[in-house]
């Protein structure tokens, strides 16, 4: 049953309408220990192994949203959009910081990692030259590409708000870090979507973006989570069978999330008239940041 495992329930208090808004963070990462979960070691590997994937594909996002803008005459949209790249920008930024901070403390070379992303966000999803006809369909597909990514960010920012961390000896440092970015992937979740959507990208478009997105981001979480686990010198190295392995009892113990619920959460954008808004509780992110110890610290 602990595979099934959704939550605390959320707070049924709706905000209303939340105007986006990048939000100062200050972090002190001294003496963060590389096993920053060390009762669930692998699962605490998965998770930093966004900290590796996550800079270089939120500044395509940004670059990507700052080429889409000039289309867009909806003055509420472009508000959003604005808004999301604030933000975004500030959740590449603080993510980096980690790999300088946390990672070359422990003498975690990230380099051939993060440069393996910038190869996939910068060249292959990146801007392309062209006629404007095909510089506009590719800008629509990575729109799409987008909006099927924002849709895990906001699923994986509603479990983290909600998982038992500490249980697992979790720095608190580490935790905020994941829960503060997660609860303003919930507060931002409807962005992506609705962007996609105005530039015309239908069902068919999102079902197939969908279809490549999916195996690809869990590909690149457990090759990120294995080249961590190579390097750390208190785990011996194992091939990818019995690394899945320990990810799935991770998964089992509360952990991480469960596969069941990532799979039912991943087939809900097939259902003609998805929208994100279900995913996760805009109220439970907003006070989520309002009490975020990096948050709180920037603000003091």
């Amino acid at each position: 049953m602990k595979l099934l495992r959704w939550g605390a329930p959320h707070p049924e208090t709706d905000p209303g309408q939340v105007a986006l808004h990048a939000r100062n963070v200050r972090f002190d990462w001294s003496d963060v220990a590389l096993q920053w979960m060390p009762a669930e070691p692998i699962a605490g590997h998965l998770i930093s192994a966004l900290n590796m994937l996550l800079p270089e594909g939120e500044r395509m996002f940004i670059v990507t949203y700052r080429e889409a803008l000039p289309y867009v005459k909806d003055e509420k949209l472009r508000e959003d959009m604005l808004g999301f790249i604030g933000q975004e920008s500030m959740h590449a930024e603080t993510h980096q910081k980690v790999l300088h901070d946390v990672f070359a403390a422990n003498d975690i070379d990230s380099g051939p990692y993060v440069r393996q992303m910038e190869y996939l966000f910068r060249k292959t999803l990146g801007p392309r030259g062209g006629d404007d006809h095909a510089a506009r369909q590719m800008l629509v597909e990575r729109l799409a590409f987008i909006a099927c990514l924002e849709h895990f960010f906001a699923w994986l920012g509603d479990w983290v708000i909600n998982a038992e961390l500490e249980k697992f000896g979790a720095d608190p440092r580490m935790a905020d870090l994941f829960r503060w970015h997660g609860a303003e992937e919930v507060e931002h979740r409807n962005v992506a979507h609705d962007v996609a959507e105005y530039f015309g990208v239908g069902y068919a478009r999102r079902c197939a973006s969908m279809t490549l997105v999916f195996p690809i981001f869990l590909v690149l979480l457990v090759r990120g989570a294995r080249f961590l686990v190579q390097q750390d010198p208190n785990l011996p190295d194992r091939g990818y069978l019995r690394l899945l392995a320990g990810v799935f009892a991770a998964m089992w113990r509360g952990a991480l999330p469960g596969l069941p619920s990532l799979l039912r959460s991943a087939l809900s954008t097939f259902q003609p008239g998805y929208t994100p808004e279900s995913v996760g509780s805009t109220a439970q992110a907003v006070a989520y940041l309002a009490s975020s110890p990096a948050a709180r610290a920037a603000a003091s």
